[in-house]
């Protein structure tokens, strides 16, 4: 029987060589925007891994969208050509496509690194002010948003599309807006966060109204060849907030427009959250979401194993597996995903002697035809 986690995938003109996603995962290391040799080694390390498909951390779209003055973004003519650097590296190194996540804070804007804290980042820091739908602050403590106006939210939606016009130029195979875990365009789609009373506010579907705007904006520059995907939270985990239903008509409406694939996660909005986290415990949504449209989905969150992902994917709960902190404490897991269900992994030619199917054999390629050294035969 093949293995489901190694079966191709075609997303539009990009054909994904297995159903292994790495995820966006926020590094807090950018100088002012700018991609630098840790983006080129975190990145890196995955594209030489033989995952398929490997995102970009949120990349945002203007200054003050940035949830942190070291977040990654796609402003500036420098800021693209270094993520046009770890574009050709991946598509050099590995069989990945190579996709930019965008993004927009809203009211998660200016804040610090959890790794100091979390928090807001005040002016005096070097903070700056948020956006936001309506003027609710995340908590006591965190300075309240101003409203956006229609000029801003038109603005909001220029900004995503002339970051898409660089990720045309980086090189980009794909791209993921991010509508999830707080940020701008999840905080114009939930009710705790949105309370406007003019059509972008009220109703779900007048919620709904600045993602679909943002992704018309995005898609009608995007290359027609090439796949665009949107990131949910599928629920706020808050009595009253945005629901599993509300993120399958989301989903629908999204794939009539034309969208790629949904990428299912959870939560984010807001400190109200009760999360009921274990293994696999957004893959219920993820298996909601696909019952409901044709499009691919992508199943994310504590998924460990590969027993787990394969089982997933047989079961037709998803048609992708997205993995962040399971890649950062092993990068190689395609490898060992593929050595465990008996399928073949991607080794650049500089790791191949590390095939466990090579290690079986007492045959050592040589291309060199000269004899192996010690350090050759390892």
């Amino acid at each position: 029987m093949a293995v489901k986690l190694f079966e191709p995938l075609a997303l539009r003109g990009i054909a994904l060589q297995n159903r292994i996603v790495v995820a966006p995962m926020t590094q807090f290391s950018a100088d002012e925007g700018v991609a630098g040799d840790w983006h080129l080694m975190h990145l890196g390390q995955f594209a030489v891994s033989g995952a398929a498909l490997i995102m970009t951390e949120s990349t945002y779209v203007e200054p003050n969208a940035r949830n942190n003055p070291r977040s990654l973004a796609l402003y500036t003519e420098e800021q693209a050509a270094a993520l046009g650097r770890i574009a050709n590296f991946i598509h050099s190194h590995g069989i990945a496509s190579f996709g930019v996540q965008l993004c927009h804070g809203g009211r998660k804007a200016s804040s610090k690194p959890h790794w100091v804290g979390g928090g807001p980042l005040l002016a005096e820091e070097g903070g700056y002010p948020a956006v936001a739908p309506s003027p609710i602050p995340i908590k006591v403590g965190w300075p309240t948003p101003r409203e956006m106006t229609m000029r801003d939210i038109a603005e909001a939606v220029g900004m995503f599309a002339s970051a898409t016009r660089r990720a045309v130029a980086v090189g980009a195979d794909l791209i993921e807006i991010h509508g999830a875990h707080g940020y701008l365009i999840h905080q114009f789609l939930s009710p705790i966060t949105n309370r406007r009373g003019d059509h972008y506010g009220g109703t779900r579907e007048n919620r709904m109204r600045f993602a679909t705007e943002v992704f018309e904006a995005v898609r009608a520059i995007w290359p027609a060849d090439k796949p665009i995907g949107i990131r949910v939270s599928a629920t706020d985990w808050i009595q009253g907030g945005w629901t599993t239903e509300d993120t399958v008509a989301l989903a629908q409406r999204m794939e009539d427009l034309g969208c790629d694939y949904i990428h299912v996660s959870s939560g984010g909005l807001a400190p109200q959250q009760k999360i009921e986290t274990g293994p696999g415990y957004q893959v219920g949504f993820a298996a909601a979401v696909k019952a409901a449209v044709k499009m691919p989905v992508v199943a994310v969150g504590q998924i460990t194993s590969p027993q787990q992902a394969e089982s997933i994917l047989r079961t037709g709960q998803a048609d992708l597996i997205a993995l962040a902190r399971t890649m950062l404490f092993n990068p190689r897991w395609p490898w060992l995903a593929a050595h465990e269900l008996g399928a073949v992994a991607h080794y650049p030619p500089q790791y191949e002697r590390a095939d466990p199917r090579r290690l079986a054999t007492s045959a050592i390629s040589n291309p060199g035809n000269e004899p192996a050294t010690g350090d050759q035969a390892a």
